[in-house]
């Protein structure tokens, strides 16, 4: 494996999978906007479902970081702060897909970008990666901008 230029460099790696991860929401958001009427709802339930499970995968990053140590400076309450912390995202995309529709959507979009503000504090307080807010900027924005379409459609 080669070494990054700087640690400041995102993977090569993690700009892939991170671009193709956001391929579902643009689709699903582009099919929730353009399709016919009956068709609509199932391409809203689908992005949601797939909002809830990434917004879910990125609170269990700061999971897997706190207990690999990652920023690890810190006292035991808070610890338990950016563990507990890391379970919300689960939590509000679960009540996003019981509240369905341009609703849960809604919601959704506030949660990747409520994500995106805890990540830029884990990142001044260094307790994620440097690289990691150059990868999650650009994503964020695509995420939520696809989700919004989609409600408003």
């Amino acid at each position: 494996m080669q070494p990054l230029s700087s640690p400041s460099e995102v993977p090569p790696a993690a700009k892939w999978l991170g671009a193709f991860g956001v391929i579902p929401f643009v689709f699903l958001a582009l099919a929730s906007s353009f399709l016919e009427a009956a068709r609509q709802e199932p391409a809203q339930l689908a992005l949601a479902a797939y909002g809830a499970v990434i917004v879910s995968f990125l609170g269990g990053i700061h999971w897997g970081l706190a207990m690999a140590g990652v920023g690890s400076g810190q006292n035991s309450g808070a610890t338990f702060a950016r563990l507990g912390a890391s379970v919300i995202p689960s939590l509000v995309g679960w009540g996003a897909l019981l509240a369905s529709g341009s609703l849960g959507l809604l919601i959704l979009a506030a949660a990747f970008f409520a994500m995106l503000l805890f990540d830029w504090h884990a990142s001044r307080i260094a307790q994620v990666p440097d690289w990691y807010l150059r990868l999650r900027w650009p994503l964020t924005a695509v995420v939520v901008a696809s989700l919004t379409l989609a409600a408003l459609a």
